[in-house]
Order: C-alpha cells, then sequence, then structure tokens
C-alpha cells in the first residue's frame, strides 16, 4: 500500500528501510533518495515504525524464550 504519494513509498519500503536500520522518518525518506513533501504521510510513516518496532521485540523475546529450556552440556 502506499504511504506517501507524493514520493510513491510503500509500507515495504518503510519496512526495508526498518530492516536497514532505520528508526525516523527521515530515514525512511533518506533510504528512498527522498523527503516529504506535504508531511501528510509522516504520521504513517511513524506508525508503521512503531509497529515494526513492536514486531521486531515480540520476535526477539520469543525466540530467547524458546531458547531459555536449552541448557548447556558439560564438557
Amino acid at each position: 500500500m502506499f504511504v506517501c504519494s507524493c514520493n510513491m513509498l510503500t509500507d515495504t519500503d518503510v519496512e526495508t528501510a526498518a530492516r536497514n536500520g532505520a528508526v525516523r522518518p527521515k530515514e525512511v525518506y533518506e533510504s528512498k533518495g527522498c523527503r516529504a513533501q506535504c508531511g501528510n504521510c509522516v504520521p504513517g510513516v511513524v506508525c508503521l515504525l512503531r509497529q515494526i518496532a513492536r514486531q521486531g521485540r515480540a520476535t526477539i523475546a520469543d525466540t530467547m524464550h524458546r531458547h531459555a529450556d536449552i541448557q548447556p552440556q558439560a564438557m
């Protein structure tokens, strides 16, 4: 879905930028070589970044929980 029609920025673009380290809207736009024009998309970009961050934390927590049962082997 398009998040920014001025720059043809999609939710996939935001996700890719976040996976590459973007945590702020400005960093998302820079990753695509553009900048916010009218600004109407910035709240949507922020929302997506927060959602992606929450999913990442959940994934990390799930992984840690799954591996908590593994005991180191004695040598």
